[in-house]
């Protein structure tokens, strides 16, 4: 088993390490990296990811090379949870599936996240991880 890429352990370590007051502005700048959804693609072509509190779309394609490529769709006015899709929109940029795979299910909370945001908005992000990794699983198998 891979490790987490690189450039998302680099977004882990550099949350870890912030003070917590800077935290939140942190989040707010991933939530502006979600590009709008590509021509072609509705929300019907993805999967919702209920858990979320606002409406909150994923799908994850497993390119032929093994790499991953991720789409998010996510109201502008939910800063948070589309930081978190920001986060792994960027962190997971030409990751395979392999590595896509070995994310640790607990990415937020090694982020030092649960400390600035509600267990609610946590376990959003947590299951928009978990649909990843499960949209890839049964793409690889």
């Amino acid at each position: 088993m891979s490790e987490m890429p690189s450039k998302l352990a680099e977004i882990v370590d550099e949350f870890a390490a912030a003070p917590r007051d800077v935290v939140l502005e942190m989040l707010l700048e991933f939530s502006d990296v979600i590009p709008p959804l590509p021509e072609g693609v509705d929300r019907e072509d993805l999967e919702q990811v209920p858990e979320c509190q606002t409406a909150f779309f994923l799908r994850a394609e497993v390119n032929p090379d093994k790499t991953v490529s991720t789409i998010f769709d996510c109201p502008p006015e939910a800063p948070t949870t589309r930081a978190f899709a920001g986060i792994l929109a960027e962190g997971l940029a030409g990751a395979s599936a392999e590595d896509v795979l070995a994310v640790p299910d607990d990415l937020y909370q090694r982020m030092g996240l649960a400390q600035a945001i509600s267990p609610l908005r946590i376990r959003g992000g947590t299951a928009i991880l978990a649909r990843l990794k499960r949209q890839v699983r049964e793409q690889i198998s």
